[in-house]
């Protein structure tokens, strides 16, 4: 039994069943206990591998992508290069080491970084030690002014509440507790929120919302629409998409999510339709990743590093390519939205 396990079990036997997004919270980032608190995830030693840890190749065509958008839409300065969840640093490395020679975007770019956990801040100070960056908790603490957002793999962890139609009506899933273990059970739901309601649920179906992600959306919609700037999100999911998405990876496996609490990273598939219902700016075709990247060139890229390639080296990198593009593996479980103002041109490799 975890820590945060007999924490949790401690508390929900004091005060009861706690709804599905909490638990998520707390095995998240509890400040001692929590995955991202204390755990190494990312990379071949952690428990999952992001697109930036996979190839450089993916950073630097999302951000030959970004700083494209920026010269379209006249070239702002100052504006801020925005990344929500960073990780170790990764994607922002490349992205600033693959646009160094567009004239002009380093001088005009802030770098801002919004990072919930104290121990991946350290991490990611270190992979950008050669730039200025400034960390932020929030959205609302971003100054007034142009904002270019970068979103990997964030709305993915954002805690999700999990509601199931009944003949009786809505319940709502929650965390308790049957002799001393967590268990998963079902309250009725008094109020069921209109997002919920506008799925075409039959009955037994489960409907997932996110918590925070209408308000996360409408900032940065809001920000785009006054002054400017693009985001690119790229997370797995679908439009609208039904059924139970939750899960726990461990040491790059899928365990229960109620087994190791803390010590498994919990995610859940991003409702796309919700991020552009909550946009009150202009947003994109919703693209798969695949497609996305080899309409920015990155065949072309991979055929030219491979160059240079050769045994084991170059037997990773086609292997990368693959996993970031092909259809069975990274290519089509992930998509690429992207948001900008009304009156402007979309990022290139997205539709409107």
């Amino acid at each position: 039994m975890t820590p945060l396990e007999r924490e949790l079990i401690q508390q929900i036997s004091t005060d009861g069943p706690m709804p599905v997004s909490e638990y998520m919270q707390h095995c998240l980032l509890h400040p001692i206990h929590g995955y991202y608190t204390q755990s190494k995830v990312f990379g071949a030693e952690g428990d999952f591998i992001t697109a930036p840890d996979i190839s450089q190749m993916f950073g630097e065509l999302v951000g030959l992508s970004l700083a494209q958008t920026w010269i379209e839409h006249g070239m702002p300065a100052p504006f801020h290069l925005l990344e929500l969840g960073p990780g170790q640093g990764t994607l922002m490395s490349d992205v600033l080491r693959a646009t160094r020679s567009v004239p002009g975007f380093h001088a005009a770019a802030q770098i801002r970084l919004i990072e919930a956990s104290p121990r991946l801040r350290e991490v990611q100070k270190n992979a950008l030690a050669q730039y200025d960056v400034t960390w932020h908790d929030d959205i609302s603490q971003i100054p007034e002014g142009p904002l270019f957002v970068l979103a990997n793999e964030f709305f993915d962890a954002l805690p999700v509440r999990q509601f199931i139609k009944s003949s009786g009506g809505w319940t709502e899933r929650v965390i308790g507790v049957q002799k001393g273990m967590l268990e998963l059970g079902q309250v009725p739901c008094a109020i069921v929120p209109q997002r919920v309601l506008e799925f075409d649920a039959q009955l037994g179906d489960l409907v997932e919302l996110a918590v925070g992600l209408d308000a996360i959306v409408q900032s940065i919609g809001d920000r785009i629409n006054a002054f400017g700037g693009a985001a690119l999100i790229f997370d797995y999911g679908d439009w609208m998409s039904l059924g139970d998405t939750l899960q726990a990876v461990q040491n790059h496996r899928p365990v229960s999510a109620l087994d190791t609490p803390g010590e498994a990273d919990l995610t859940a598939h991003v409702d796309f339709a919700a991020i552009a219902a909550a946009a009150p700016c202009a947003y994109t075709r919703l693209t798969p990743q695949g497609v996305f990247l080899e309409r920015l060139g990155i065949t072309a890229r991979a055929q030219m590093l491979a160059k240079n390639l050769s045994g084991d080296a170059l037997d990773r990198h086609i292997a990368a390519h693959r996993r970031l593009t092909h259809p069975d593996e990274m290519g089509s479980l992930f998509k690429v939205m992207g948001l900008y103002p009304k009156d402007k041109t979309p990022p290139p490799g997205l539709e409107k």
